[in-house]
């Protein structure tokens, strides 16, 4: 039986120590919101944290994880208030929805090591693959998440004033 921690709350798994994090959290435990994507580490959809590390739960087995502390998008905030999540949804990022639980996380892991991260380091931090192409307001988005996490700026409203949303025109 394997034993770690998920969401804050102590978990063994009685399945083969082989399976893939994405599978235990998914079927075992019931937490859809960490997608399957490609299953080969390439598009991030499965990113989770562990430890404090973005890890890809499709490349992580839950025998590899004993005694860690995984936090799944579900864990990381229930009701949206997370300064990712409220900054993603005031620029208007997420579209279709399905690379976004993976992008929020890998980006909560950067912005808890790093408070003011470069467009840069965004790029090198948040590598996933998202078919809708939100990157041209994703760098600035988490940007903005890192001022509300620091409190330099209140949390704008959704569509409105945000970095990326459409302006009144005159």
């Amino acid at each position: 039986m394997t034993r770690f921690t998920v969401n804050n709350q102590p978990v063994a798994y009685k399945m083969d120590p082989r399976t893939p994090l994405l599978w235990a959290l998914r079927d075992a435990s019931n937490l859809t919101g960490t997608k399957y994507g490609c299953g080969t580490g390439d598009c991030g959809a499965c990113t989770v944290d562990v430890d404090g590390t973005a890890r890809l739960a499709c490349q992580e087995t839950i025998g590899a994880l004993e005694g860690t502390f995984v936090t799944t998008i579900e864990g990381l905030s229930r009701d949206r208030s997370h300064p990712v999540q409220q900054a993603l949804i005031a620029a208007n990022v997420p579209q279709c929805g399905y690379c976004i639980p993976g992008v929020v996380m890998a980006a909560a892991v950067l912005l808890r090591g790093n408070r003011n991260p470069s467009e840069q380091d965004i790029k090198d931090a948040i590598p996933n693959i998202c078919r809708c192409g939100i990157y041209p307001r994703l760098a600035e988005a988490i940007q903005n998440a890192a001022r509300i996490a620091r409190g330099d700026v209140a949390v704008p409203e959704a569509g409105h004033d945000a970095p990326g949303a459409p302006q009144a025109g005159p």
